[in-house]
Parts: structure tokens; C-alpha cells; sequence
């Protein structure tokens, strides 16, 4: 079996309703973007490339965050995600090997003693996530003296309640800063998020195999970058083959 010919079973197994059900986050602009009604990014191009393998149309359920789209391929709802690769996670979703990689950055004020990723893990120290992201579940398990504050967008947080850092994924928050002058980047990042094609972990291995060998075909055909790049991001995000 190749990704492009998947078998009778596989195509049963993945899209057991006769339609592909994708729970899609809107909620990350670099991967997801348009309204619930007709989304769109590379997340969405992914999805329908898979549902044309497989000969099935493609339904969109969207979310504006991650945890969402979570809980909606652990309840049974979904066959695939769009997720970052979490411990947390694996228990219920099956990972292919990342298709982007971004990265999380903190925003602190502009005249914070804080200069470095490093400095920031220290008592007193409250960053503020978005509830249930995957820089929620990094922080919240490798940060050995700072806190978490989690709110519904980690900047909104951070703003209201005069926390000591904001963090967040590059793209958007390199954006909000721009438009904040009384706010600015810590240089460097303080982790790398590895978006990957999600599945049930209940899946055939057979299924998630071909999920796999999909991704990696789609990344090395230029499929990916080129539809990053449609949606007017890097096509420098696309993540390395995997090993």
C-alpha cells in the first residue's frame, strides 16, 4: 500500500460515516483561517487532499482553540485533527510525523527585566496561555518555578491581567507586538510546536500508516508549502521528512 491508493479497509476504517469528519482550528491563523462556514489554510487543503484519496467528501466541524478539536476526536466526533504532538494527547490521538513546525514565543512589557527565554522560569513570574494549547501543556509540565494563567487567548490574559509575560505562537503575537509599543518580543524561542495529522488511537495500524506515508508524501511534492503559502504564510514552516 502507498498513500495514494489506499485499500477498501482503510478507506472503512478512517471514514466509517461515508464522509470524512475534520475538526478544524481556527483558532491558530498560521494553519487555519476564513469563518466556520468556509474555512480554509493548509490544514483545510490537507483535509480534502486526504478525503479525495480515500474517494469520500469532506465535512468541517471548526473550533477557536485546540483543546476543542481535541475533545472532539476523543468523543468520537472527528476522524481527523489538527494538532501539536503532546504526551498529553497520545493517549487518545494517533500523531503522523509533523507537516509544520512552528514556535512559541513570550511577549513581556517593554521595560520587563526579563531578556531572555531562560529568564522567564522564575518565582513570581505568571505567564499567560490560552486554555488547553499545545504551549499550555509545554509550560504547564517542563516550567519549574514560573506560573500558568490560562484564559480564552493567552495575549488577552497577559493584558488584563497585568501578567509578567504573554506566550504565544510567533506569527500572531510577532503581529499583536507590532501594534503595541509598550510590549515587545523576548528573543528566541522557548519551544518548537510540531503540528501533525491527528487520528483516533483506536485506528488500524494499517490507517494511521497511510495518514503517515500521506503527510510525508504531501510534504515532499511541495503540497504543503505551497498551500502555506496560498494562505500567505512562510513555506519555510514546512516540517523536515521525518526520519
Amino acid at each position: 500500500m502507498n498513500a495514494s491508493t489506499p485499500t477498501e479497509a482503510v478507506i472503512h476504517d478512517l471514514a466509517p460515516t461515508g464522509v470524512l469528519r475534520v475538526a478544524v482550528n481556527l483558532g491558530n491563523p498560521v494553519l487555519a483561517q476564513g469563518t466556520p462556514e468556509a474555512p480554509a489554510g493548509v490544514t483545510v487543503d490537507i483535509a480534502r487532499e486526504a478525503g479525495a484519496r480515500l474517494g469520500v467528501p469532506v465535512s468541517f466541524t471548526c473550533f477557536d482553540a485546540a483543546r476543542k478539536s481535541y475533545e472532539e476526536m476523543a468523543a468520537g466526533r472527528a476522524d481527523l485533527c489538527f494538532l501539536a504532538v503532546e504526551p498529553a494527547r497520545e493517549a487518545d490521538v494517533a500523531f503522523t510525523a509533523p507537516y509544520v513546525v512552528i514556535e512559541g514565543v513570550y511577549a513581556v512589557p517593554a521595560d520587563s527585566p526579563l531578556t531572555t527565554v531562560e529568564d522567564v522560569d522564575r518565582e513570581g513570574v505568571r505567564i499567560g496561555v490560552k486554555r488547553g494549547s499545545a504551549y499550555d501543556l509545554y509550560l504547564s509540565r517542563t516550567l519549574r518555578r514560573a506560573s500558568v494563567v490560562r484564559g480564552e487567548e493567552g495575549v488577552d490574559v497577559f493584558v488584563a491581567e497585568g501578567l509578567e509575560v504573554g506566550a504565544g505562537i510567533r506569527q500572531p503575537m510577532t503581529e499583536y507586538v507590532a501594534g503595541h509599543p509598550e510590549l515587545r518580543l523576548i528573543e528566541g524561542r522557548f519551544m518548537q510546536i510540531r503540528q501533525a495529522v491527528g487520528t483516533a488511537r483506536s485506528r488500524a495500524p494499517e490507517t494511521v500508516a497511510f495518514l503517515r506515508e500521506l503527510v510525508e508524501e504531501l510534504k515532499g511534492s511541495g503540497f504543503v508549502g505551497a498551500a502555506l503559502e496560498r494562505s500567505g504564510r512562510p513555506g519555510d514552516l514546512v516540517a523536515p521528512a521525518a526520519p
